[in-house]
């Protein structure tokens, strides 16, 4: 039995080239206007929650600053980005993969149970009898999949531009477009620290092995 399905593999690269793409076009469109604002309007410094760095051209996409050529890319990579979350949703309750790997049972989230876990990951033993992930490993993954990617979603499409006339609704449930774009900016910096967690995990406990098993699914 593979350990990674084939969905879950073509899911995996195409998620983390998108996820990347759009993280480095995003940081270029940040530097358009680096404040962050709560609320429905904003714009002068003293108004806002958050100044952001500027980030320099070896972060960003394009490497130099153009707000129009880091809007296509952005806008370019999320239809596999979106499409792709949606088929992976779709591949993982229809599989049941979700609800035999990634669901939580009451008996995880009990305090000791928790505390086994956090000192297991301390101790870099990735070891879990009976599941094919810990604790700590489902719910990391369940915010990822089921909040930060989402939202992103949800929150890119409130702060598109000529998207609120077409609902309104959306944006106001957001608090406003200046709060959508506020959780878009949390929730891909979210993304972000899962990211380099995961690749340092990843290194850790074998990347030769992890790769492979990605690449061809493994055995279990």
């Amino acid at each position: 039995m593979k350990r990674h399905l084939l969905s879950t593999r073509l899911w995996h690269w195409i998620n983390a080239f998108s996820v990347i793409v759009l993280f480095m076009s995003g940081l270029n469109i940040s530097n358009a206007h680096r404040y962050l604002y709560w609320g429905q309007w904003g714009f002068a410094p003293e108004q806002a929650w958050l100044a952001v760095p500027k980030f320099p051209g070896w972060m960003t996409i394009p490497g130099h600053y153009s707000l129009a050529d880091a809007r296509d890319w952005h806008v370019f990579m999320v239809w596999p980005f979106a499409l792709g979350l949606l088929f992976m949703w779709a591949s993982m309750l229809l599989s049941r993969h979700f609800w035999r790997d990634l669901r939580t049972s009451p008996k995880e989230w009990r305090a000791t149970a928790i505390w086994h876990d956090v000192v297991q990951h301390l101790q870099l033993n990735f070891d879990h009898e009976g599941s094919k992930y810990n604790f700590l490993q489902k719910l990391a993954y369940g915010a990822v999949l089921g909040v930060l990617l989402p939202g992103m979603v949800i929150t890119g499409l409130a702060i598109s531009p000529g998207f609120e006339p077409a609902a309104p609704w959306l944006v106001d449930s957001l608090g406003g477009r200046q709060s959508a774009r506020s959780i878009h900016f949390l929730f891909a910096w979210g993304t972000c620290g899962f990211f380099i967690i995961h690749i340092v995990l990843v290194l850790i406990s074998g990347p030769i092995r992890q790769i492979r098993d990605m690449i061809t699914g493994g055995r279990l």
